[in-house]
């Protein structure tokens, strides 16, 4: 079998996978014979990120990697922890790469409670204490990694930082940050396993990262982090040609499932994602010269915030925990703020007396039409019409109460 019948073979088996599939089959890495497949082909590789959803639906264990090496950065929660859960039910030696130790007091999961996780469906599991800035943590896990399972077969490359700014309000340290845990650590990572990788009879490095869409619209408003993360998928594209034979080498890019946040990075035609935007009210930044207009008001902004107001909880502020200043422009502009971290929560005109967690900016219809579910966060956000300031996570709690307002307004 050619790599041109391996690339049709992969493609098709892609095709046939139901959408609703956990985006960590790994692309069935042991059902080829060496050397390893490769999707080098930009629009083959697009396509197989697009078919895949994060969602809890996990695609039946194999056995396939039992006994085989996988190296994860990042895998004490999230993506990076699914994954390793996943291949553990294949019997599969686990090397956990995180920098988690002790319990985070807003982020669960340490390097430790997903060893315990990993062992309890079949794996085993190497706690490693490891950021993927530090070369000598690098070095250490991987040495460690070899002399506990003999080898490594397979690099996951998951760990990676986020900071959704525009250019003048991205610190240079949050820069920083993401160039040396994105780009730099996929480098040096892969770098540090490579030579154990082509010793392994299936060596492979699965990179988490974007498709590289130049459309000017995955710039705009976050620059910093787009070239970060197109850092590693650069990394794919050049060691997937620099060790063809030797090591498979792609990449893979999961949808958030998210409303708050954009499916990053995977469209494809702009005129359909003009579309898209313009249905919900959406100026694209890369439709030059088109003027953006107003929709038409659902309501005033006071009746939006009394209605907010009186749907606040004690639950709903127990499970958000987080202070949100809106600064309103158009027709009705004002500065108002959305307190859902002190006693039963509340709603107030002008600045919140304190540090607000959360900064939104954003025209007062557009307020009222996301609030009442006429618009969606996403789009909004998308578009520039929607401008978040501050933690992000906390910006994806609030739509909780999104969901809670739009049968009220």
């Amino acid at each position: 079998m050619n790599g041109l019948q391996r690339d049709a073979k992969i493609k098709k088996e892609v095709e046939q996978r139901p959408q609703s599939s956990q985006c960590v089959s790994l692309i069935s890495l042991c059902d080829f014979p060496s050397p390893r497949p490769q999707i080098n082909d930009l629009r083959l590789r697009r396509f197989a990120y697009c078919r895949y959803n994060t969602i809890p639906k996990m695609l039946q264990s194999t056995g396939k990697l039992a006994g085989r090496t996988l190296f994860i950065t990042g895998a004490s929660r999230g993506i990076g922890k699914a994954i390793a859960l996943k291949v553990a039910k294949d019997g599969a030696n686990i090397v956990i790469a995180a920098k988690t130790a002790e319990v985070h007091p807003k982020l669960p999961g340490t390097i430790y409670t997903a060893a315990e996780e990993i062992e309890a469906v079949g794996g085993k599991a190497l706690p490693c204490l490891v950021d993927v800035r530090d070369e000598q943590q690098i070095s250490e896990a991987v040495q460690n990694a070899v002399k506990t399972f003999g080898g490594i077969d397979i690099l996951i490359n998951n760990a990676s930082a986020i900071n959704l700014t525009g250019t003048l309000d991205t610190p240079m340290k949050k820069v920083d940050l993401m160039m040396s845990v994105n780009s730099r650590g996929t480098y040096l990572t892969s770098k540090l396993c490579i030579p154990y990788l082509k010793k392994s009879e299936i060596g492979h490095i699965l990179n988490l990262s974007p498709p590289l869409n130049m459309n000017p619209i995955w710039f705009k408003n976050h620059c910093a982090y787009t070239m970060a993360k197109y850092g590693m998928s650069m990394c794919v594209l050049g060691m997937a040609e620099e060790f063809k034979g030797e090591i498979a080498v792609n990449a893979l890019w999961p949808k958030t499932g998210h409303p708050l946040l954009p499916d990053f990075f995977l469209e494809e035609d702009p005129e359909s994602l003009t579309k898209k935007m313009q249905d919900y009210g959406g100026t694209p930044a890369f439709e030059a010269g088109k003027q953006q207009v107003s929709a038409a008001s659902e309501g005033p902004v006071a009746d939006t915030f009394k209605t907010i107001e009186g749907a606040l909880t004690a639950d709903v502020v127990k499970s958000t925990g987080g202070v949100y200043q809106f600064e309103l422009s158009g027709d009705h502009p004002g500065t108002w703020y959305i307190d859902l971290k002190n006693e039963s929560g509340s709603t107030g005109k002008g600045s919140f007396p304190g540090k607000a967690d959360v900064q939104m900016s954003m025209n007062s219809e557009d307020f009222v039409k996301v609030f009442s579910g006429k618009m969606k966060p996403t789009l909004a956000f998308m578009s520039g019409r929607l401008k978040i300031k501050g933690d992000m996570a906390l910006a994806i709690k609030l739509e909780n109460l999104m969901t809670q307002l739009k049968s009220k307004l």
